[in-house]
């Protein structure tokens, strides 16, 4: 099996390698817009199939493996900030709440494509104005969504509850990645 990341997040790639499965990384370019008809529950799922299907045909032996994670609160997607700004208006909205976190990871292959999604819940502490701005300044969350990394300091300071796996709010739900590429 020759298996395939098609991420550049540096968290998916060190999740995959701790699983002890070795990979090469790809590039897909695709635009990921969601349509409205689809739920914010599914969007992750979504993603992630849209992705692998950008992708080159699979060659026997080949097993490629995307992500998406999406980050919900009142049933509104919040996806990766553009700005300082809008991550902070981001934090603001998360700030003191309960909130969702889904990621839909897609495996395919030259004969199939499985899509599964995992959510975890995810419940902050209060974050001030003077918290969101430090946060911003020194860990520069524009590549995550809902503008915060589990793993950094907003993660380690803030989050009060969990209830999922703490690796899909990472952006990998390394219990299905394992489970999936084990069967194949």
């Amino acid at each position: 099996m020759k298996l395939l990341l098609a991420s550049q997040s540096p968290r998916r790639k060190e999740l995959l390698a701790s699983l002890g499965f070795e990979f090469g990384v790809v590039k897909i370019d695709c635009e990921e817009i969601v349509p409205e008809h689809i739920k914010v529950g599914e969007s992750a799922a979504y993603l992630s199939e849209l992705k692998a299907s950008a992708f080159r045909e699979l060659e026997k032996g080949e097993v490629l493996l995307t992500a998406d994670t999406v980050v919900a609160i009142d049933n509104q997607f919040l996806g990766k900030p553009k700005d300082a700004e809008e991550a902070k208006q981001m934090l603001k909205m998360l700030s003191g709440r309960t909130h969702q976190v889904y990621t839909g990871i897609t495996i395919k292959t030259s004969e199939k494509i499985i899509t599964e999604t995992d959510v975890a819940e995810v419940e902050f502490g209060e974050i001030t104005d003077d918290e969101t701005d430090f946060y911003i300044q020194n860990y520069r969350p524009f590549d995550k969504a809902g503008s915060y990394g589990i793993q950094e300091w907003l993660g380690m300071a803030k989050i009060k509850r969990m209830n999922g796996s703490f690796y899909t709010i990472m952006g990998l739900p390394t219990h299905l990645v394992y489970k999936i590429l084990k069967e194949i």
